[in-house]
């Protein structure tokens, strides 16, 4: 049952103040209960820092070339973020890259310094992300829309799966996220679906199932070396999966090509071509 302190209304406070660096906390004062309710409307907060994404990539995109855009958009989320999620991924690169078992992985990832896995990794990371640039500007905004909700959707789903790998007074949030019941979990699938069935052409849903393998790779990966999760095995999952969005959506417009099918032109002036 809620109670006039933890409602859903302030789970979702709770969790735009988590998962951002907006003035969110200005709104109202969010009892800590609140907190451990937050990842089932993380991918409602992919509304929001989506489309700070998107907007700030359609309008510099007005003035500038679509690569440059690209790079002022996603340092636009990092901003938003406080690159809390990039902050993950390194942590999880540099746990899994140099520790060999459980304790040692967890310890290295709860070190406040990167290491050079972590640093290797976010470089590959963004050269990685940054291959998307040459798309027409508004598919583009439509594809990164799509890709922020559907992949925390995704990755959301870790906190179901596995058991959170720390003690409470160990997490670096203070904060162990409870399981989803069931309007939690509708509201996490229906708030990464929605964008992608309204504004993703139907010829490019298939990109979805990319993030669910990856998903499904990692969580065994993580159930194998840790038998749980970390908050920054949050962060890497969405990451990771996000990512996989964009590449399994690159290879499913090269495969198109290939067999002659450029929808592509509906959304530039010029048709779109792989070179």
């Amino acid at each position: 049952m809620s109670t006039d302190k933890h409602t859903p209304a302030m789970n979702i406070l709770a969790a735009f103040i988590f998962f951002t660096r907006l003035p969110f906390w200005k709104i109202k004062e969010v009892p800590a209960e609140c907190f451990k309710h937050v990842v089932p409307y993380w991918p409602l907060t992919g509304w929001l820092t989506g489309g700070i994404m998107a907007g700030t990539l359609w309008i510099a995109g007005q003035i500038m070339p679509v690569s440059l855009a690209w790079i002022i958009a996603i340092l636009a989320r990092l901003l938003a973020t406080g690159c809390l999620h990039e902050d993950g991924l390194a942590d999880f690169l540099d746990g899994f890259g140099g520790g060999t078992t459980r304790e040692r992985t967890l310890t290295i990832m709860k070190d406040s310094h990167i290491g050079t896995y972590g640093v290797i990794g976010l470089i590959v990371y963004f050269l990685l992300l940054l291959q998307i640039r040459n798309l027409p500007l508004n598919f583009l905004c439509i594809l990164v829309l799509c890709g922020d909700c559907w992949s925390k959707s995704c990755a959301s789903q870790l906190i179901n799966f596995l058991p959170y790998a720390r003690k409470e007074e160990e997490s670096k949030a203070k904060v162990v996220y409870n399981r989803m019941n069931g309007r939690e979990w509708l509201s996490a699938v229906l708030c990464g679906v929605v964008p992608i069935v309204l504004l993703l052409p139907v010829s490019m849903w298939v990109a979805a199932l990319f993030p669910l393998l990856t998903f499904v790779l990692l969580c065994r990966l993580m159930r194998r070396r840790l038998q749980g999760y970390t908050g920054d095995c949050c962060g890497a999952a969405f990451l990771l999966c996000e990512l996989s969005f964009y590449i399994g959506s690159l290879i499913l417009i090269y495969v198109y090509a290939g067999c002659g099918i450029d929808f592509l032109t509906e959304y530039a002036s010029i048709p779109f071509y792989f070179h």
